[in-house]
């Protein structure tokens, strides 16, 4: 075990992530905060687990049990940036940290352990630095793998827990079977009879194979204290930022693009000198009268100088917070990726380069959003899954189609969605208007369309009515509706909708 499984000390803070997005809400310590992220739990204070909130819990409960709690939706974004300058102050003494997740970190253990005497030794100093940088409530775990250690520093209330290896398995074996952090598992296990991680790891190997599979395997190995991971040293990031100041402060657009040309091209320089390219930047404009303007520009592919001098006009052009003169302009890198990921083949990118180079033109003379590309989103009507992206930024839809939509229309949808629903009528045999109840009832057959032209097409079949009630909470954007499928004499298929105001036609099956 000992050859396989390093020796490592992680360090971990508790409840980093909620102690963080709420000292950037500048709530007061001690009191009761919950992040939620899809309606559930995800991590809370203290305070909110001594009124019974615990993760995992639906929201509307957890306020049930805590009248006064804080709800916060998660943002891990918050919790990373926070993690940073505590990850920088345990560089500048103990180069060689491993990011597991914020607010925990791991390193090899020998190094630490040598210079500062023993592993003990060692321990306090890494809680030393970490209080100094602002993170109380740390702990320090130190065991043979990562899966020991990490549990090492999360169980118990000792601040440092050091677990020998030969006394790994032992202190493994105590613990619920949940510790191995798969929820499947460990609502499985139980039910067989085993609920420890000691009792886990007296299986044998090949009945653990055989039953769970391969990550099975896997799980079955950490148990028993097998974990060969090492802890991967991250490599700091150097700040690549490009910084132009204006004296006296710049007036016109044009201006400013010129003036950032050239930082443009050294900041683009300076990311493929590192092997990386910016799929994502943060433009940041500050005024002479102390206004700001701040935007985050997406690509979907990298961003090349003429295009970050693009998105620094268009966002001057865009904004309505400056009303003076610029004096700075920043731009930093928000996301990155290694340059292998987006290298061209080797005769290029063929016509998608040239589509890009001439859409890219064009939307240089007329302007960011003159340019649209459709990209398919959620929602329940035809209208709704449809989302315009302007060209060459990266789409980021608001409605994600992976999301439940009930009410929605089964698929296939129709093949022409109006912009703007045509207006016409719906008549049954003897010529009277069809009309839909508040149960859904439909008072007759469908039997004519008659558009407003007084064009009129005789309807062979039609299926239907499905209600449509949306955001009923909201009197301003609330909506109810029926819809039908009907197919005129001629085999063409519509989409027809009833509402307050009347029919419309809102698409055609082709």
């Amino acid at each position: 075990m000992t050859a396989t499984a390093p020796r490592l000390l992680v360090l971990h803070v508790a409840d980093w992530a909620v102690r963080a997005q709420g000292r950037a809400e500048r709530i007061p310590d001690g009191q009761a905060v919950a992040l939620v992220a899809k309606g559930l739990v995800v991590a809370c204070t203290p305070a909110a687990r001594h009124e019974g909130v615990r993760e995992g819990m639906r929201q509307r409960e957890a306020q049930g049990r805590c009248p006064g709690l804080r709800v916060l939706r998660e943002d891990p974004a918050v919790a990373v940036r926070a993690f940073e300058p505590v990850l920088a102050a345990l560089e500048q003494a103990l180069p060689g940290w491993h990011a597991l997740r914020p607010g925990t970190a791991a390193i090899r253990a020998r190094g630490p352990a040598r210079y500062y005497g023993n592993e003990r030794a060692a321990a306090r100093t890494v809680l030393g630095i970490v209080a100094e940088a602002g993170a109380d409530a740390a702990r320090v775990g130190i065991a043979a793998g990562l899966f020991a250690a990490e549990l090492a520093s999360r169980v118990g209330r000792e601040q440092s827990r050091i677990v020998p290896d030969d006394e790994t398995t032992a202190f493994l074996a105590p613990l619920p079977v949940a510790a191995l952090g798969d929820p499947e598992l460990a609502s499985l296990l139980p039910r067989l009879g085993i609920r420890t991680l000691g009792e886990f790891a007296r299986l044998e190997e090949a009945d653990v194979v055989a039953r769970f599979g391969p990550a099975g395997a896997r799980l079955h190995a950490l148990a028993r204290g097998r974990d060969p991971r090492p802890a991967t040293p991250r490599i700091p990031p150097r700040d690549i930022d490009a910084v132009v100041d204006f004296e006296p402060a710049a007036e016109r657009v044009d201006e400013v693009a010129f003036g950032v040309r050239a930082a443009c091209d050294d900041f683009v320089r300076a990311l493929l000198a590192e092997r990386l390219v910016c799929t994502a930047l943060r433009i940041e404009l500050l005024s002479d009268r102390g206004e700001g303007d701040e935007r985050v520009w997406l690509h979907p592919r990298s961003f090349s100088a003429a295009e970050v001098v693009d998105r620094v006009r268009w966002q001057l052009q865009a904004t309505e917070t400056l009303r003076a003169g610029v004096v700075r302009v920043r731009v930093s890198p928000e996301a990155v990726d290694p340059v292998h990921v987006h290298e061209g083949g080797l005769w290029g990118l063929g016509p998608d380069e040239r589509v890009h180079s001439a859409l890219s033109r064009v939307q240089g003379m007329v302007g960011h959003r003159g340019v649209l590309t459709p990209r398919l989103a959620g929602g329940r009507r035809p209208a709704d899954r449809q989302q315009l992206v302007p060209w060459g930024d990266r789409a980021v839809v608001a409605r994600p189609r992976t999301d439940p939509w009930p009410g929605a229309l089964p698929d296939p949808p129709p093949t022409t969605v109006y912009e703007v629903p045509r207006p016409l009528r719906v008549e049954d045999a003897r010529g009277r208007p069809v009309t839909v109840d508040e149960r859904g009832a439909v008072s007759a057959a469908p039997a004519v369309l008659v558009a407003q032209s007084g064009t009129r097409r005789e309807l062979t079949a039609w299926a239907g009515p499905w209600p449509l009630e949306e955001r009923w909470w909201d009197p301003q954007t609330a909506r109810s509706a029926h819809r039908l499928q009907a197919v005129d004499a001629t085999g063409c298929a519509w989409l027809l909708v009833l509402d307050a105001e009347g029919w419309w036609a809102e698409g055609r099956y082709d």
